[in-house]
């Protein structure tokens, strides 16, 4: 009687132990399709999103007219991209939240929310680079033409802080779906420089008006959209906090800098290539600089690859 009461005790304890394993690969399982199922749909997400940004810039820039708004001030096309955040939030609620995570500015959680941080040196090298796009601008455009078309504020129909003010706005407009949602939405299904090239193909061809020119100038102007992108899309990577307004400052000053020093706002050919051809060279250096850092080894990897094992 003994053995048959320990042996029936193994047997309940092997079924027990047979029924937790079970619940374990069960728990498992849910747990790799719970990871998995915030890239299910991320195609459907997209095409929504890039269809009501189109869509919602066209009506935008058919009511600017009505609105008594100057174009030179703020474009409504520009808010194309905001309206499109909001409608996708309405069709998938659960999953704007994570998209929009660290637009704006977070609360100090201590010392780990501020390594989550963009460092100081890469958001003034951010702003820079967009100084540097102005300045290869010009620079082109003295060599191409021999003259360098400056525009002074005084010569402006509206004061200086709020065109400084519009143009920042509408910025952010912009910004809030093409870097701060479509970046992120993108980077779960790719690496970082083609989630950026992507985007950047799809802000490029959101402009549909500049696409009407001729073929050269539409290019320079995909050149530039693409390589501003990959800018913005490695500058901001694993930024937890600020995205909008540093994607939005940057933007910000290239639009400046082409109202102000270049001539790239007219449908002349040269100045956009030109452009194109600054923001391609100014993203050279954060390319390289990405690949640097995917092939520098951890340093304690590094440390022990050869030490005792």
């Amino acid at each position: 009687m003994p053995d048959q009461d320990h042996k029936q005790g193994q047997d309940h304890k092997q079924g027990q132990d047979h029924k937790q394993d079970l619940g374990q690969r069960q728990d498992q399982g849910q747990d790799r399709e719970q990871q998995r199922a915030p890239r299910s749909g991320w195609a459907a997400q997209t095409a929504v999103f890039l269809a009501v940004a189109l869509v919602a810039a066209g009506l935008c820039g058919a009511l600017q007219p009505a609105t008594g708004i100057p174009p030179e001030v703020l474009q409504l096309t520009q808010f194309g991209p905001a309206l499109a955040v909001a409608a996708v939030a309405l069709l998938w609620p659960g999953r704007i939240r994570d998209r929009l995570r660290g637009s704006l500015p977070a609360r100090s959680n201590g010392p780990a929310d501020r390594e989550a941080r963009l460092p100081s040196g890469n958001r003034a090298a951010l702003l820079l680079t967009a100084v540097l796009i102005t300045a290869l601008s010009a620079g082109g455009a003295l060599l191409t033409s021999g003259s360098l078309p400056v525009t002074s504020p005084q010569a402006l129909a509206h004061p200086l802080t709020l065109l400084v003010t519009a143009q920042l706005i509408g910025a952010c407009a912009e910004e809030i779906g093409w870097r701060c949602y479509l970046q992120p939405l993108l980077r779960t299904r790719f690496g970082p420089v083609t989630a950026s090239a992507l985007v950047g193909t799809a802000w490029g061809l959101w402009h549909v008006p500049a696409l009407t020119q001729a073929p050269a100038y539409a290019a320079g102007f995909l050149t530039a959209t693409i390589a501003m992108s990959v800018i913005l899309g490695l500058a901001l990577e694993r930024v937890r906090s600020n995205r909008l307004l540093l994607a939005g400052g940057f933007h910000t000053l290239v639009n400046l800098g082409m109202l102000f020093v270049t001539d790239e706002t007219s449908p002349a050919t040269a100045p956009m290539v030109v452009f194109g051809a600054a923001c391609l060279a100014a993203a050279l250096p954060w390319i390289a600089s990405a690949r640097r850092a995917a092939t520098t080894p951890d340093r304690i990897i590094g440390a022990t690859a050869n030490g005792p094992r």
